[in-house]
């Protein structure tokens, strides 16, 4: 088991952005720390009111984001526009290319997300939108499927083989998930505090594994995750 520490992580304050990078990212290179398997972006982001990212292009890179607190606005040159909330995953496939911008549309209150990117498993797609909202009943649920690659259980569609769970445990709540031979798994802290396999994690702090087995997860603390499945 791996450990990357919340304050081991990247950072950059432009003022109205203040992000975290569990990846090389931007003016933050480390060779070190440049992915896990497919995924190649991991930034916790917080944007100051009225702040946000202006219209800018990706190409072959499957990009999502999970709100946190606050409200994002999407705009994409597919013709999608809506404010996503907390609790929500909007996912976008740059494919051969898109164009897309991203602000807090709030005049008042800050926006706190994570942005993932994750590596197509081809390139030069066709580019699309999808997007994952909870149910009541899974609103609480300790492991909801949100992201895969076929749709499963209404999550958002990914073009790679990469399942994605959001995590959310009580204190002394537990869950287990089988990692299968030739698989990855990163576990990424959003709240409270956990053990994996033994191992304690924090806010802000993320675990993986390469080795196939069980992996269990417990909550020392009302605990808030992201769980990634990769190939």
């Amino acid at each position: 088991m791996k450990v990357r520490k919340s304050n081991e992580r990247g950072s950059a304050d432009h003022g109205w952005l203040k992000s975290k990078h569990s990846f090389s990212f931007a003016s933050y290179q480390d060779p070190a720390h440049v992915g896990f398997r497919s995924l190649r972006v991991i930034n916790q982001d917080q944007v100051a009111a009225g702040g946000g990212f202006p219209t800018h292009p990706h190409k072959d890179m499957e990009i999502f984001s999970y709100i946190l607190d606050g409200a994002l606005r999407h705009e994409d040159s597919m013709g999608n526009g809506r404010d996503l909330h907390p609790g929500e995953i909007q996912l976008m496939s740059a494919g051969t290319g898109v164009q897309h911008s991203e602000f807090n549309p709030s005049s008042t209150d800050p926006l706190h997300f994570l942005q993932i990117w994750i590596l197509p498993e081809k390139t030069d797609l066709k580019p699309s939108y999808t997007e994952w909202k909870p149910t009541t009943e899974l609103e609480n649920a300790a492991k909801v499927l949100v992201v895969s690659p076929d749709g499963r259980k209404s999550s958002a569609v990914i073009h790679q083989d990469a399942f994605v769970y959001r995590i959310r445990l009580k204190k002394g709540e537990a869950l287990s998930h089988d990692l299968t031979d030739g698989r990855g798994a990163w576990l990424q802290i959003i709240t409270g505090k956990v053990k994996i396999n033994g191992t304690a994690l924090e806010a802000g702090d993320a675990a993986s594994t390469e080795e196939a087995g069980e992996l269990k997860i417990t909550a020392t603390k009302d605990s808030e995750a992201l769980f990634f499945d990769l190939k």
